[in-house]
Formats: structure tokens, sequence, C-alpha cells
């Protein structure tokens, strides 16, 4: 099958209509979610034989795919864009690390509705695992998840008695203490961050997922950060649309100065672009770079996507002015969305060890293009 691009472009307006109407009080966008699904995002990324939209015997064509799917998302809401993404995440790490049965009885439950996610840091009790009589007893809550109150199966890491971790595929239900939001956050307010305890929660030994340790093995572990790239690239784009709309009705976009401001918008957002397919492509072929080389292109790439998202809310801020502060303004979300959205941990630590990577060889070259 394939996917349906024109359909997901028609409701990006729909999606941002919602995102503005539940900023305030943080609501879930589950009408947008609903439409989503409909659409088939929620399954598009399983392999084709299961019920998705591209074969695993065309990674390239995938991950092209997957880019446009996420970008487009990211236009709309960049809320719904980091649920889904964790969604798509939580497919990869079991595809990857799991056993055929669990990835297909997991492809099974996405196909009937399921939404996934994966949470990993730790609250104030970190996550761990005994091993009982019984089965596996969790303890301790995650921080910072995603949908959490909408997520249906979420991916958790968690500590061994060995002192080793782990990573198991929960049904959140009963048993579960979802704390639905975190509060205080200034953007991204829609995506449903929360809290969810896991204290007491008995699970089967059939839910762990793959070897201890393999949730950071490498380069696995980075290279899948192209996917959150790819929304914010759609927030990105987003951004300079509404620049350029805005300084338009006023009449203002002649003036040299505001003429700037979008031609630097416009580079940036195909900066963004550039490396964010440059990522994907390169995480994509495995097989064809070494290791180092694909950690440290993403980690390049994220740190270009993040300069020019950052720059991007400078220019539309400056550009419009303090009627980019106003609420009811679209420009006002999207910058606090985008900016919470883009922080992600130790970005000076990820530059400087991506640079020194590099320092005594050169980049992987583009040996093909996304389509």
């Amino acid at each position: 099958m394939s996917f349906p691009f024109e359909a997901l472009m028609a409701c990006r307006a729909e999606l941002e209509a919602e995102a503005s109407a539940n900023d305030a009080q943080a609501v879930f966008p589950t009408h947008g979610l609903a439409r989503l699904r409909q659409l088939g995002v929620l399954s598009a990324a399983l392999p084709l034989a299961l019920g998705g939209c591209w074969p695993d015997a065309a990674p390239e064509a995938a991950a092209a795919g997957l880019l446009r799917l996420l970008q487009l998302v990211g236009q709309g809401s960049l809320a719904l864009g980091r649920v889904v993404e964790g969604h798509v995440n939580a497919l990869r790490l079991v595809s990857r690390y799991g056993t055929p049965a669990q990835y297909a009885a997991l492809a099974a439950d996405v196909r009937a509705g399921a939404l996934l996610g994966v949470w990993v840091t730790d609250g104030a009790r970190p996550v761990h695992m005994d091993q009982t009589a019984q089965g596996l007893i969790l303890h301790g809550q995650k921080a910072f998840a995603s949908g959490v109150g909408h997520v249906t199966r979420a991916l958790v890491t968690a500590r061994t008695q060995a002192g080793t971790t782990g990573m198991l595929l929960v049904a959140v239900g009963q048993g579960c203490v979802i704390h639905p939001s975190i509060g205080g956050l200034s953007g991204m307010r829609g995506a449903g961050t929360g809290q969810c305890d896991f204290e007491g929660l008995c699970v089967s030994p059939d839910s762990l997922i793959g070897q201890a340790g393999d949730y950071l093995r490498q380069p696995e572990f980075s290279a899948g950060a192209w996917r959150p790239m790819a929304v914010a690239l759609g927030g990105i784009e987003r951004l300079t649309t509404v620049l350029r709309e805005q300084l338009a009705a006023r009449g203002r976009a002649q003036a040299p100065a505001q003429l700037a401001r979008i031609g630097h918008a416009l580079i940036a957002a195909q900066t963004a672009l550039g490396w964010t397919r440059k990522a994907a492509l390169v995480a994509t072929a495995q097989d064809r770079y070494d290791a180092g080389d694909i950690v440290a292109t993403v980690n390049l790439a994220r740190i270009a996507v993040e300069r020019a998202g950052l720059d991007v809310i400078e220019l539309v801020q400056r550009g419009l002015g303090l009627s980019a502060f106003i609420k009811t303004n679209v420009a006002e979300r999207l910058t606090r969305d985008l900016a919470t959205y883009l922080r992600q941990p130790a970005p000076d630590e990820t530059l400087c060890e991506a640079a020194a990577w590099f320092m005594q060889r050169d980049l992987p070259p583009a040996a093909a293009a996304l389509p």
C-alpha cells in the first residue's frame, strides 16, 4: 500500500487549530490522533507484509516516506509529532531487538489501534524490576512520559537485580498510576507529558525485549535521532510560512529588512531539510557505514537542525515584533513548542564528540539520495 500524503497535507490546518485550542489547558489532541490513526499514520512504519506502507527491501524509500510523514505531522502539530515519533521509535526498537513473534504481536496491536510510547526517563524513584516466582515485578516511575494516559503499550527501561538495564514492553492500564501532567512546561503542552508509576506491577517475562544493554547500543541509539529531526523540520517550515504570511498580510513583506529575515528563514529551513535527509540516509544504511560515522553524522545533523530552529524562532520574533508574543497569534505557540521540542540532552557534548570523530576523517559521502 502507499501512504495518503495528500490526505495528511489536507488535515494540517485541522491539526494546528486543535493544537492552538488545546494549548492553554494542556489538553491532549485526541481528535487529531484519531484523524492520524484513520489515515494509517500509526501503522505506516510497519513492514509492508505486516500492514505497513513500505517494503523492507527498499530501506531508503521507507526512510524517505517516514521522513515526509513525520515532517507533515510536525507542520500541523509538534505535540502530535512527538507522540507519533515515540510510537515509531517503539516499533523500531521491538523490530530490531525483539523476537519475530513479539514484533508480529505488536504489529497486530497497532493495526487494531494501539498507541505506543518509549518512556526511559526515570522519576524520583527509578524503575527497576525484580524476578519473583509470580513473574517480573516493577517498581518506580517514569517521568517526561509523552502521551501518558493515551499510550496503550509503552517500551520502558528498567534496572535489573544484576545492575544491568533491560527493555520491557508494558501494557499501560490497570495497575499503573497515571499522572497526566508534570505541569509547568511552557511549550509542547499538548503532548500529554506526565508520569507513570509502575510500583508493584507484575509483567510476564515475555515482556522483555532483547538483551541487557540493547537500548543504549550504538549506532541505533543515536541513529534514531533523525526521526525527531523530521518532526522539528516540519515545525521550522511552518514557522517560516507563518512569518511570510503575516508579513504579507501587514504589507511589510517587501521591506528590505523583512525580506532579509524571510530569506534567512528559508535558508535555515532548507539547511534543516538537507541535514535531516543526510542523517536519515546514513542511519538507514547501517551495513554501508562505520558505526562511528553514523553516530557522529546524525549528531552533527541534530545540532544543525537545532541551530536552524533557533534561528527561525529569532527571525520570527524580530520580524513580527510584539505580535509574536500575543497568545492568540499562532506564531507565539509555535515558537514555544519548537523551542521546547528542540531541547534534547547534552547538545555541547554531542557536538564536541562528533567534531572529534571527524577530525581525522571525512563525513560519509551521500552515496545515494532520498527520493
